[in-house]
C-alpha cells in the first residue's frame, strides 16, 4: 500500500524516483519540471548538476511522474535539446503525449559554441484525456535572468507562473521531481496552487525551503 501523500508546501530529500512511488496514483493535478539535461553541465563557476551526466533515472523519473499525474493532466518539462530524441523516447514509452513546445527567448547568451544559446525550452506533455486549457497557453513566453545566484540553473518564478495557471486547476496541486532552488514551488503559490517538491541535492532543499518559508516573491 502507497504511503499517505508527501506534504505539500514542503520540500523532500531524496531520489525522487523513489519518493513517487510513495505517491498514490493519480494523485496531482500537474507536473512542472526542470530536470538534468545530458550535457555534463557546468557553470561559470564551477558549479555541476547531479545526474547530469546519465540517463538512467530519466525513464523510471518520467514513469512515476505518469502514474501519479490525474488522468488529462499535464506535465511540462524542460529539456537539453541535444538530447531531445532520448527525452522524447522516455516521455512517449511512459505515456505522455506532446501537445505543445514552449520557447522562452532570453536577452543574453548562456553558452556559445556553433551557435549562441539564447532561449531555453520546455515540452508540454499530456496524460490521456487532457482538455485544451481554459485559456490558450502562448508557446513563447518572456524571461527574467536569475543570475543562477542560488541554483546553476535556476528558473525564474515569473516564467513559471503562467504556464501554472493556465495548466493546473484552481487549487491544484503540482508537483516538481526536480525542484532546485524551488522556483516552481513559489509560482505555483503565487499561482494560487499547492505544490510539492523533491530534490536529490540537501544544498538544493535547503535553499528552497528557505525560499518558501522566507521569500514569498521574487526570482
Amino acid at each position: 500500500m502507497n504511503a499517505p501523500l508527501p506534504s505539500p508546501g514542503v520540500v523532500h530529500h531524496g531520489d525522487c524516483v523513489r519518493l513517487m512511488r510513495r505517491m498514490p496514483e493519480a494523485c496531482v493535478d500537474m507536473v512542472l519540471t526542470d530536470p538534468p539535461y545530458l550535457c555534463r553541465y557546468r557553470s561559470r563557476d564551477g558549479r555541476t548538476v547531479r545526474n547530469d551526466d546519465n540517463a538512467r533515472w530519466l525513464a523510471p523519473a518520467f514513469a512515476e511522474m505518469h502514474r501519479v499525474l490525474k488522468p488529462g493532466g499535464f506535465c511540462v518539462s524542460f529539456y537539453g535539446w541535444h538530447q531531445v530524441d532520448v527525452f522524447m523516447a522516455a516521455w512517449r514509452a511512459d505515456g505522455f503525449r506532446p501537445v505543445g513546445h514552449l520557447v522562452f527567448p532570453k536577452g543574453y547568451a548562456s553558452s556559445s559554441r556553433f551557435l549562441r544559446t539564447m532561449h531555453e525550452q520546455a515540452y508540454v506533455l499530456a496524460k490521456a484525456g487532457a482538455p485544451l486549457p481554459r485559456v490558450d497557453l502562448p508557446d513563447v513566453l518572456p524571461w527574467a535572468y536569475t543570475g543562477n545566484r542560488l541554483h546553476p540553473t535556476q528558473k525564474p518564478v515569473a516564467a513559471l507562473r503562467p504556464v501554472i495557471e493556465r495548466l493546473c486547476p484552481p487549487g491544484g496541486l503540482v508537483l516538481d521531481p526536480f525542484c532546485g532552488s524551488g522556483s516552481t514551488l513559489l509560482a505555483a503559490r503565487m499561482a494560487g496552487r499547492r505544490a510539492i517538491g523533491m530534490d536529490l541535492d540537501a544544498g538544493h532543499v535547503f535553499t528552497a525551503g528557505m525560499r518558501l518559508h522566507g521569500v514569498e516573491t521574487g526570482g
